[in-house]
């Protein structure tokens, strides 16, 4: 039966990069999306930039841009990044539109109605010099638990404690600066606790909506207590004003989900012209509560308590029809490690596409996903050995060993005379259809890949028997060569067929060369016709050297600026933890207002420090010079400058100090240098000094060290290393 359904991807926040971490999802969704679409089905696959929230708005400020010129900036250069790794929507759009802002007032006002929205008085802080209130993320102060300094005002990030941003002790504001008061104002509360909503909820998420694994975790939100959803923010803001609220503006998540339906309705406005339908009647099939259509939401575990408490719980009680599946996914590590700008592997799309081809990711990514909420990882070794011999080795292989004496011997022009063994091969890839199908709907990509291959391995194993490399210089078997190279080339479209959702550029290139229409899922056998004629052979893909993947990491890392408060966070660089209100917990590393953000594995385990740097033989007296090493094996080392934010004693510790070091990444890293017998917590504090950046992360009794400080010793002294004046943090020594 011909299916209709409705596709979306998280939003991607307007105000950063898109990076490899966000196209996990958006790559995810588009091949299922295209392969839906190659069954014949009615998908239609919206996405949009999440355009609103305070991070845009000082943005802006900063660049003495209005927010909409910014917004329309960024959106071009998503469009790029998306368009570059053939992330096919059928319509990108953006938050700060129309459409959105109707259906936002529509809802708000049909829950108001029913009695879901209520305006309480909040204390928050409020910065006197930008006159505004301030989101927690734009607050900092010193940690109340572990008395670091300079953390933000929802949680610490090196402790990891959270709590509210009137704990923090001495606080200030990240805008400018100024010591925040404390200022009542109304904020108006979606009713989430209400009994309503939660006896729909107990229903709703379970399977098939969610996950068996995410419904889980749902379950227990839901057994502790759901709390009411603070959904405004006062002026000055970029966002949608609310209705009879002057001065109060729909907070950045509370638009957000709803910019799915804002981009679909304006889709339907381009089809209405060919669908023979009005719009609103087509929006209508897909959203009215009686829809019989398909509804599925792609996104980042991160956002599950948005996507599967919130969203519905309003869609149920405006009138709107639910989603028919909520689809989370894993993070994604690079190398086993939480991406890094220190060690270039905070890549990001435009990077990538500087130096690969975009197919060779998707391919990759497929291989690693499957439809539970996992993380994945990036193996940049792994990658290049992978693709080399999936796609190049094996895959066009049986192309590139085939088409040249089609072209020259058979006039371009194929058989089907053939023999058993032949109709063997070919039926053994026929007879995968259905598993290969059941893969893709199911989202289990790696199990797809995985028969893919293992019939790829069957053609390659066929070529080998056959060798048509020696039937070539035997005239009198010229017929058995047309009849197995006829076969490698069946054998190729079968393949192609197969991988078409994943690599699509590359099929559309395979069908010009086969001189076919464009490949559908077919579940007949088909075959290439007796005396069809193919096109001249030309080089499909290319393997990958391992220099491009060494070129790429080395141009990451020269960007190590340090972020201001407006580009970072969660949705709108605001998020607060779930559990407060609700609001998402802010990572630095996350897609922005709706991704999935890379964390990082369990760091190895292991007994006390790796940064003696500070380190072995402080101290000693002064010794014979170390083996020489070349200038490589000297550049392996990344030395970076350092501001040493914080520094204190250790419990317990005889040597060791507790630093916390600046060194122009989103967070600061945590070291543990055994320089106690030489300064006083204090007087190291904002100071700069040296830091190694790449040393592995090392497990301690104390905690996880992060890196190396430098220092020099001898005589009984013991001395750090500083930078001369006018050095910043994060630039490198050289």
């Amino acid at each position: 039966m011909k299916r209709k359904i409705l596709v979306t991807s998280a939003l991607p926040y307007a105000n950063g990069s898109i990076h490899l971490g966000h196209l996990v999802e958006y790559i995810q969704t588009d091949i299922w999306v295209r392969f839906q679409k190659m069954q014949g089905h009615e998908c239609h696959y919206v996405c949009a930039d999440d355009t609103h929230g305070t991070p845009i708005m000082l943005r802006a400020q900063t660049e003495g841009i209005t927010p909409e010129a910014l917004i329309e900036r960024v959106w071009h250069e998503h469009k790029a990044d998306f368009d570059g790794f053939h992330v096919g929507f059928d319509n990108f759009y953006s938050t700060n539109s129309p459409e959105t802002r109707h259906y936002a007032d529509d809802i708000y006002l049909k829950l108001k109605q029913a009695g879901l929205i209520e305006v309480r008085s909040v204390e928050q802080f409020y910065d006197p010099v930008k006159e505004m209130f301030l989101p927690d993320r734009f607050i900092k102060g010193e940690c109340p638990k572990c008395h670091a300094k300079d953390q933000y005002g929802d949680s610490c990030e090196v402790c990891g404690t959270t709590y509210s941003p009137t704990d923090l002790i001495e606080p200030y504001s990240a805008v400018s600066g100024a010591k925040p008061v404390r200022k009542s104002s109304d904020h108006y509360f979606f009713k989430l606790s209400d009994q309503r909503c939660r006896d729909f909820l107990k229903q709703w998420i379970a399977p098939p909506h969610v996950q068996a694994e995410a419904a889980n975790k749902l379950g227990e939100w839901l057994e502790a207590g759901l709390s009411d959803w603070d959904i405004s923010r006062d002026a000055p803001y970029f966002g949608f004003e609310i209705p009879d609220a002057p001065g109060k503006y729909y907070y950045v998540w509370l638009d957000a989900p709803i910019g799915y339906m804002g981009s679909f309705r304006n889709l339907c406005d381009k089809l209405a012209a060919t669908a023979g339908q009005p719009a609103e009647s087509i929006f209508d099939e897909y959203w009215s509560k009686d829809s019989a259509t398909e509804v599925y939401h792609f996104i980042g575990k991160d956002i599950l308590y948005f996507h599967a408490l919130f969203w519905p719980a309003e869609l149920e009680h405006a009138g709107y029809r639910t989603p028919t599946g909520v689809f989370a996914h894993g993070f994604l590590t690079v190398n086993g490690q939480k991406m890094s700008k220190s060690r270039g592997t905070f890549i990001t799309a435009a990077s990538y596409l500087k130096h690969l081809n975009p197919e060779h990711l998707r391919y990759y990514f497929a291989a690693k996903l499957n439809s539970s909420i996992e993380d994945i990882d990036l193996s940049l070794e792994d990658f290049t050995a992978r693709v080399n011999s999936d796609l190049i080795g094996k895959y066009v292989n049986i192309a590139s060993r085939a088409a040249g004496f089609i072209a020259k011997r058979f006039d371009g022009k194929v058989t089907l005379r053939n023999s058993a063994t032949d109709r063997e091969l070919l039926n053994q890839l026929h007879q995968a259809t259905g598993k290969i199908y059941a893969s893709y709907d199911a989202r289990e990509y790696g199990a797809a890949i995985r028969e893919i291959m293992r019939l790829t391995d069957l053609a390659n194993q066929y070529v080998d028997t056959n060798k048509p490399w020696e039937l070539a210089k035997d005239s009198g078997k010229e017929s058995r060569l047309h009849e197995v190279c006829s076969t490698c080339l069946n054998a190729f479209c079968f393949l192609t067929r197969y991988l078409k959702p994943v690599l699509p550029r590359l099929a559309e290139d395979v069908e010009r060369f086969l001189n076919v229409s464009p490949l559908k899922w077919e579940t007949a056998y088909t075959v290439l016709p007796e005396g069809h004629a193919i096109n001249p052979y030309q080089h499909l893909m290319t393997r990958i050297d391992p220099k491009q993947v060494e070129s790429m990491i080395e141009e990451n890392k020269a960007s190590l600026t340090p972020p201001s408060p407006a580009s970072r966070g969660g949705a709108g660089g605001e998020g607060a933890h779930p559990v407060r209100h609700g609001e998402k917990q802010a990572h630095a590393a996350s897609p922005s207002s709706q991704g999935g953000s890379p964390l990082p594995n369990p760091l190895p385990k292991g007994e006390g420090a790796n940064v003696k740097g500070a380190c072995s033989d402080l101290g000693a007296n002064v010794g014979a010079i170390a083996p020489l090493v070349s200038i490589d094996d000297f550049m392996k080392i990344d030395l970076r400058v350092a501001r040493i934010v914080n520094a204190e004693h250790l419990e317990g510790a005889e040597k060791l100090l507790k630093l916390t070091l600046d060194i122009g990444e989103e967070n600061p890293r945590t070291v543990f240098a055994g320089i106690k017998s030489a300064y006083a917590p204090e007087s190291l504090i904002g100071r700069h000094t040296v830091m190694v950046a790449n040393l592995a992360p090392r497990k301690m009794k104390f905690g996880v060290s992060e890196g190396m400080v430098l220092a020099a010793g001898g005589d009984g002294g013991l001395y750090i290393l500083g930078p001369d004046q006018g050095a910043k943090p994060g630039m490198r020594v050289k």
